[in-house]
């Protein structure tokens, strides 16, 4: 489980964060801070893995906040999750090494996007002491959000529903299997899954049989 951090002043959008991350699987909820000095002696007391920082604290800035942990000795997360979108503020939070940086009012697939991106991009990292080019390239592609949605031809229920069944799949689905399960054709399957893969939210791999050309399979990587 990835254990989180919840930062924010107002009480209420606090606890929707908390119920927005303890919906999403592989996260926890550790502890809640409401203030800046709050944010830093749960860091150290709590070890989270990931900070969900407001930037408006009645104390410090969050921005503050991100500079002291980063001065510090506990290795931590920080996604900034605020209302303030300057771009001296977003540039500054960028600079501080944050993951991702949402901007309120969002909704809880947005949130859980930028969750299952940050476990995936984790994912690449455990067991690894050192890590190819292509293995750099996949983990930031797995941070990075698509930056306009869907491509164009692609809806979103209709990739709700492919991404439910790669989720719910007992390993990989090849484009035809996963067609089966969803009602659709393979070749417009096929450009949902790859969307998936290019978004860093599933993997591909080769099969190889005894002829023809090797059938690519699928398998969700951005959480269940």
């Amino acid at each position: 489980m990835i254990r989180v951090l919840v930062v924010d002043d107002d009480f209420m959008v606090a606890k929707v964060q908390c119920g927005f991350v303890e919906r999403t699987p592989g996260f926890e909820v550790v502890g809640v801070a409401h203030s800046g000095a709050e944010a830093l002696d749960a860091v150290h007391r709590l070890r989270p893995d990931l900070v969900l920082l407001d930037i408006y604290l009645p104390d410090l800035s969050g921005l503050e906040v991100l500079r002291r942990l980063r001065e510090g000795d506990v290795v931590v997360d920080v996604l900034a999750v605020t209302a303030a979108r300057d771009v001296s503020t977003i540039r500054t939070a960028l600079r501080g090494g944050v993951v991702h940086y949402l901007i309120k009012p969002f909704t809880f697939d947005a949130l859980r996007d930028s969750l299952e991106r940050y476990a995936a991009a984790q994912r690449r990292l455990t067991g690894s002491q050192e890590v190819a080019q292509d293995d750099v390239d996949r983990l930031f592609v797995a941070l990075r959000p698509t930056p306009f949605g869907l491509p164009k031809g692609l809806t979103q229920p209709t990739a709700d529903l492919v991404a439910a069944a790669l989720r719910a799949a007992d390993g990989d689905l090849s484009a035809t299997e996963c067609a089966d399960r969803v009602g659709l054709s393979r070749v417009s399957t096929r450009r949902y899954l790859e969307h998936f893969v290019g978004s860093g939210k599933a993997g591909v791999s080769l099969r190889y049989g005894s002829a023809g050309r090797p059938e690519r399979r699928y398998r969700w990587t951005g959480g269940t």
